[in-house]
Order: C-alpha cells, then sequence, then structure tokens
C-alpha cells in the first residue's frame, strides 16, 4: 500500500463504520420519473427535476439540431473561442424572464457561487450566511477572505444584528442566502432579508437554484413569489429547466464585472453550445406551459395530505415546496430506510452527514410534475410499510 492510501484507507473504514460511506448507481437510460437503475426498474422520487423536463424529447431535439450546427464542444473559455450564438441567445432569454438586466452563464452552480463570492467579496468585508445555506455558498464565503460570519437557520434577528455589528464598523456586508434550502425544503424569508440590507447599505444575494421554475406566478423564483429583487441571483439549469450549468442574474455593472473578475467563469471552458440550446427549449416550454408547474404543485399537495393522513413524519415547513424530507436522525436507520423502499421499487436517497448536520440524517424526497397520482399514492404506502418493518427490527 502507498503512503498516500495508508493515509487514506483508514478513513474510508471509519465512514463505513459510521454509516456515512458513500456509493453511486448507475442510471440506464433517461433519468426520468421511471428508471432502470443497477439493473432494477424504479420509480424516481430523488432527483432534482421538477417540471419533467430532463428527459423531455423537445429538449433532447433541440440539443440534437444544435450538435449539427455547432458539434460537441465549445473549444474554449467564453473570452477566448468558447462563445456561441446559443449562449448568447440564452443569456437574453434568460434576462428577459427574470426581468434582470443581464445574465451570466457559468459550467455549474458551484463555479458560479464561489465565482462570485470570491470576486466580489475580499478582506475587510462581511459575508453574512444562513447557517444551512449550500456548501458552494459556504465555500465561495471562505474562500473570498471576507469575514465569514454564520447566523442560526432562518434567523431572521441574527441576521439583523450582524449587519448592524459590520455597518457600525464601516464594513462593506453582503447577505447570503438559499432562496429554497436544498435539504429542508423551506423558503427563505426574502422580504425581511430585503429589508434589512437597505436598512443597512448591505447587499443581498439569492441561491434559487431550488426555486427558479417553481415559485411565483409564472415560475420565476423566490424573488418574484415574494415581489422582491435581489442584486445578485443565482440559480441553475439543472433542476427545472433539466439541463446543466449555472447562471447569474443582476445589473450591468454586476456582469461587467464578473466578466472580468469572475475566476470560474473566465478560466473555464464554455458549456456545450448543445446545452444552451436545450436550455433555451426547457425555457420556452416554462413560459408557454404554465400547467406543467400546475401538476407539480398539485403533486405536492397529494403528497402532503397523504402523507399527513398516514401519520408520516414529513417537515412542516416544507408544504410549497417539491422537497419533502422524512427526518429519521439516524444514519444507519436512513440507510436501511432507502434500502427497503428500493426493494419496493421507490429510489429514495438517504441523506446523511456532512450534507445536513449531525442527527438529521433523512430521506429527502422530491416531487415532479412527471408524476402521476397512482406513483405518489404508492411512494407514501411503501414509506408507511417500510417504517413499520423497521420499527418492528428496532423498537
Amino acid at each position: 500500500m502507498s503512503v498516500l492510501d495508508s493515509r487514506l484507507a483508514p478513513v474510508l473504514d471509519d465512514l463505513r463504520e459510521r454509516s456515512l460511506y458513500r456509493v453511486r448507481r448507475s442510471v440506464d437510460g433517461a433519468h426520468g420519473v421511471q428508471m432502470r437503475v443497477d439493473g432494477r426498474d424504479c420509480i424516481n422520487f430523488c432527483s432534482n427535476d421538477y417540471l419533467g423536463l430532463a428527459s423531455d424529447p423537445r429538449l433532447a431535439a433541440a440539443a440534437m439540431r444544435a450538435l449539427d450546427r455547432s458539434g460537441t464542444g465549445s473549444s474554449g473559455s467564453a473570452l477566448i473561442s468558447g462563445y456561441n450564438t446559443e449562449h448568447r441567445a440564452l443569456e437574453e432569454e434568460l434576462a428577459a424572464f427574470l426581468g434582470r438586466p443581464r445574465v451570466l452563464l457559468f459550467s455549474s452552480g458551484w463555479a458560479a457561487n464561489v465565482g462570485v463570492l470570491k470576486a466580489l467579496l475580499g478582506r475587510g468585508d462581511v459575508v453574512i450566511a444562513d447557517e444551512l445555506n449550500h456548501a458552494s455558498l459556504i465555500d465561495g464565503a471562505r474562500a473570498s477572505g471576507a469575514d465569514y460570519q454564520r447566523v442560526a437557520h432562518a434567523d431572521v434577528d441574527g441576521y439583523r444584528a450582524a449587519l448592524q455589528r459590520a455597518a457600525l464598523d464601516g464594513r462593506f456586508a453582503m447577505l447570503v442566502a438559499d432562496g429554497v434550502f436544498s435539504m429542508d425544503g423551506d423558503v427563505a424569508d426574502l422580504p425581511a432579508l430585503r429589508q434589512l440590507t437597505h436598512q443597512t447599505g448591505a447587499a443581498l444575494m439569492i441561491d434559487d437554484a431550488h426555486g427558479l421554475g417553481v415559485l411565483g406566478a409564472t415560475g420565476r423564483g423566490s424573488a418574484e413569489h415574494f415581489g422582491i429583487e435581489p442584486d445578485v441571483l443565482m440559480a441553475t439549469m439543472g433542476k427545472s429547466l433539466g439541463c446543466a450549468g449555472g447562471l447569474v442574474a443582476g445589473s450591468e455593472t454586476l456582469i461587467e464585472y464578473l466578466v472580468q473578475r469572475a475566476r470560474t467563469w473566465v478560466f473555464s471552458t464554455a458549456p456545450p453550445p448543445a446545452i444552451a440550446a436545450a436550455a433555451r427549449e426547457a425555457l420556452r416550454i416554462i413560459r408557454s406551459e404554465p400547467e406543467l408547474r400546475g401538476r407539480l404543485l398539485a403533486n405536492i399537495d397529494r403528497f402532503v395530505r397523504g402523507a399527513r393522513d398516514r401519520g408520516l413524519p414529513i417537515s412542516e415547513r416544507a408544504v410549497a415546496t417539491p422537497i419533502q424530507p422524512v427526518i429519521v436522525h439516524e444514519d444507519a436507520r436512513a440507510l436501511r430506510l432507502s434500502r427497503e423502499l428500493m426493494e419496493r421499487g421507490y429510489w429514495v436517497a438517504a441523506i446523511r452527514p456532512p450534507t445536513v448536520p449531525r442527527g438529521t440524517a433523512r430521506l429527502r424526497i422530491t416531487l415532479s410534475a412527471a408524476h402521476d397520482a397512482a406513483q405518489i399514492d404508492g411512494l407514501l404506502d411503501a414509506l408507511a410499510q417500510s417504517l413499520t418493518v423497521l420499527d418492528q427490527v428496532n423498537p
């Protein structure tokens, strides 16, 4: 065993011992509701494909047309040779949809969050963040060199106190939060956060990866839902748009600054034009077919009502979003419950630390517009039966 392997192997053994070891499952075919996973047919209840567009043939057709025109890769960064007319058209269409002056495409949501925070913040600045923010926001804030201050989840008073301290010190502050929290499914109090930043002269950045396409009268996300406008809006195309990549929306000045200074954008190969073409088709569908969101919201309501009728331990905070966690606390119990559901034909991933805080292991159930009533009712029955089995084995 090499010196490096001898250093790493005990860590892996420890993860296995504590039920924190992670494995990948291989999907054969399209990533939709009906899936074949590791050779087993199942119904998928753990993806972020909230509108069911990831396997929509219209997106695939748009991508194939772009493949014929532009090939498979962009061949360079956007500032060198990689910026295609498909990228430009998608940025313009997203900006129009979101009602913001400009949009900038990134290779991923992670690259967007890290790139933005490192570009906009530095030593002497303050970033104030919810403790349950996505890991990319945490890493971006830490990498920026700013004074990173975490507040308790959804603690508006904690934000207020931190912002007031920063204002007294004369330091620039940015408040950063998820719009929809990815593991709990609850929604940030954006009106209160926007009011705080106005009162203190701070900036507001929202990660709306799980809100875009879901919330708001037209699917523009949590900002539309609450009628507020953050200084920086980040979202992704790998959830409701069924594609891949990140985006940042904001003012002309903000986007031009990021073009000059966001290292994860400047030094990354631009996404394939075919992905941008598929995202444009997804955006067209979202704008022209509001019934997709209607079906999603109806499915969320059916799941929540059915879970309560069966006495299942769902969160009281996540009733308005497709993310419905079932908290089981113990890591090993979450794994056993996930395996039990897979035996019954339902794929729901077990989420354990460090993705969630210690002692809050869970199943993260996600709903899609593509699910039907029978599939949702079947999952609810299987979940109730599986919990009963686990309780009998470990009363």
